[in-house]
């Protein structure tokens, strides 16, 4: 009886030690303080969140941007004369550079909402680029849809003009040939412009008929004239026949740009009237020397020479064959300035102010 007595206390001693084991053990989870760092994970799970917000925001927007580059195109102008425009025009992801500048050539096509004010596109509206071939010789074959043919008879040197001109700025391009749905034209569509050989920068551009000018002894040259359209100022090339009769050719021409394309024209001349050369010009690994008297200055005490001036000299006589460049002297100046007063240390060339690459 006593040992049963032992035994229930032994058992109840241990039932309450286990009891109270319990009780601390729920009371201490309740009393445990949440980590110190919680609202620090918190934040930093939330900074991560914002982080990958913020870079796929900025892949969006690098995605959204569009890689440009400067191409020359030829549009009509609000006078009618066919003129380059430099636009800034998707970087095509099939490199068919020829091509996209061609569609950029269309009406209601692409370029519209790049058109500046006063100009128009001018292939006729629907025409589709069905293929372009880029001959060893230079010649570029360009197969356009039937839509190419509905155009006015007395646009049609114009959308030659601008085919071609924009087509022979990539420098391996000589000339262009025409093919309509896959077949070889041999003459244009409506006017009936012989096409045989195709068609180049020799064959003209908004050419200017003339009665006063020998054509057996002068020579077609395309002369550039700066034009302006409101806010809008632009160079508008023009054929003409020059007098080389018994001078040097570049003189010729250099006389001629002096004189200006006359005042029916629409453009601005640029050049003082007793502006002159002053000895022959001089041809040396392509690069044209011109000396003038200092009527061609802007400002004499300055030494400053327009930019206009520079511009029209240089893309006039870099369109001949010979001259990749123009190196401008003036009597008794020792060293020309723009109209920033930057100094002109080298001879200048087209690519100042035209983009040009090959295909």
């Amino acid at each position: 009886m006593k040992k049963r007595g032992i035994l229930l206390l032994f058992l109840i001693g241990i039932v309450s030690v286990l009891l109270t084991g319990c009780f601390k053990g729920e009371q201490s989870m309740e009393e445990i303080d949440p980590p110190q760092n919680a609202e620090e994970v918190d934040n930093m799970e939330e900074a991560n969140q914002t982080k990958k917000t913020k870079e796929d925001e900025k892949e969006t927007d690098d995605e959204g941007k569009t890689e440009t580059v400067a191409r020359q195109l030829y549009l009509m102008d609000v006078n009618g004369m066919v003129a380059p425009q430099t636009l800034d025009l998707p970087l095509p992801d099939s490199k068919e550079v020829a091509k996209q500048v061609l569609e950029y050539l269309v009406k209601g096509g692409p370029v519209t909402s790049l058109l500046p004010n006063g100009f128009q596109a001018v292939l006729p509206e629907g025409t589709e680029i069905l293929g372009l071939r880029l001959e060893k010789d230079g010649t570029m074959i360009v197969d356009v849809s039937e839509d190419f043919k509905n155009y006015k008879a007395e646009d049609e040197t114009k959308i030659l003009e601008a085919m071609t001109f924009t087509l022979t700025q990539f420098e391996n391009v000589d000339r262009i040939k025409l093919w309509i749905n896959g077949h070889p034209q041999s003459e244009m569509p409506v006017n009936g412009t012989p096409l045989t050989d195709g068609y180049s920068r020799a064959n003209g551009i908004n050419v200017l008929k003339t009665d006063t000018v020998d054509l057996i002894n002068s020579k077609p040259v395309t002369m550039y004239y700066p034009a302006e359209h409101n806010e809008n100022r632009y160079y508008v090339p023009m054929t003409q026949h020059v007098d080389v009769t018994g001078k040097d050719m570049y003189q010729a021409i250099v006389e001629a740009m002096l004189d200006g394309p006359g005042y029916t024209t629409n453009t601005v001349h640029v050049f003082n009237t007793e502006a002159e050369l002053i000895s022959e010009p001089v041809l040396s690994d392509g690069v044209l020397q011109l000396k003038f008297n200092q009527q061609i200055l802007k400002d004499k005490d300055k030494a400053v020479i327009s930019d206009e001036v520079i511009e029209t000299i240089v893309r006039t006589l870099t369109e001949q064959q010979l001259v990749d460049a123009v190196d401008i002297k003036v009597d008794n100046i020792d060293k020309l300035v723009n109209e920033n007063g930057e100094a002109y240390e080298e001879p200048v060339s087209k690519k100042s102010f035209i983009p040009s690459e090959k295909l």
